[in-house]
């Protein structure tokens, strides 16, 4: 398959043309499609950590413009939801950016054009390829395109997952959850946490995320979805 036309046919997708081609070819690019010391400045890396600050300030903004009388907890949690790994993953797929990847013979042949993991990476960075060839407005719009219905139709629980955990312990005479990081993988730029929670009499957690405090955040709603506290769909508490 032709790069060039596969990169056509997604920007198509996008809804934007890309001044600087060689942007979008990097921003598609794994490093494991990359040989020798070029890893930092040919694949996208470094891309994928701006993007995430890109997309992290664009949803911000739709948000406190959107709910005017949320307060910051209200904010922060929908934000958590809008910018996780499995977000930025169904966005990816939507675009079917999949397609459109440079991953090494190796990855490929092991499913890495379906991965959640590099999936959203690869979002974050093409939002990044977008900023630096046309500006923050341009990426921000990018955003508000395929973000914005997920933040106006999200009817999950809003309630901190940790507070929620803790609060439902309590509630049955039990000691507070504790939390345990059980493994960290993942290189330094995008570490990802596993971490484990435990409570009294239940049977015990796990979440991952790119820091601890959204592992544990995960590892909390995971309890709280095994114990029926709150559903498995997140369509409510």
């Amino acid at each position: 398959m032709n790069p060039r036309r596969t990169d056509r046919a997604l920007e198509e997708r996008i809804g934007y043309r890309f001044r600087d081609p060689d942007l979008l070819e990097r921003a598609l690019t794994h490093a494991s499609a990359v040989s020798g010391d070029g890893i930092a400045t040919q694949s996208y890396q470094r891309l994928e950590f701006l993007g995430d600050r890109v997309l992290g300030l664009a949803i911000s903004s739709m948000l406190y413009a959107d709910f005017p009388d949320a307060e910051e907890g209200e904010l922060a949690r929908r934000l958590n939801q809008l910018v996780k790994r499995e977000t930025c993953a169904e966005v990816a797929s939507e675009l079917h950016i999949g397609e459109a990847l440079r991953v090494g013979e190796g990855e490929a042949q092991t499913g890495g054009r379906k991965k959640t993991a590099i999936l959203a990476d690869v979002c974050e960075s093409l939002i990044a390829a977008i900023y630096l060839d046309a500006g923050y407005v341009t990426a921000a719009e990018f955003v508000d395109r395929f973000w914005r219905k997920r933040m106006t139709e999200f009817k999950g629980p809003l309630r901190d997952a940790k507070t929620s955990l803790q609060e439902w312990a309590q509630g049955r005479g039990l000691e507070p959850p504790s939390y345990k990081i059980t493994n960290r993988g993942g290189p330094d730029h995008a570490p990802e946490f596993t971490v484990t929670v435990y409570v009294d009499g239940v049977e015990k957690a796990s979440g991952v995320g790119g820091s601890k405090r959204i592992a544990e955040q995960n590892a909390a709603e995971a309890a709280l979805v095994h114990e029926g506290v709150w559903t498995g769909n997140r369509d409510g508490e």
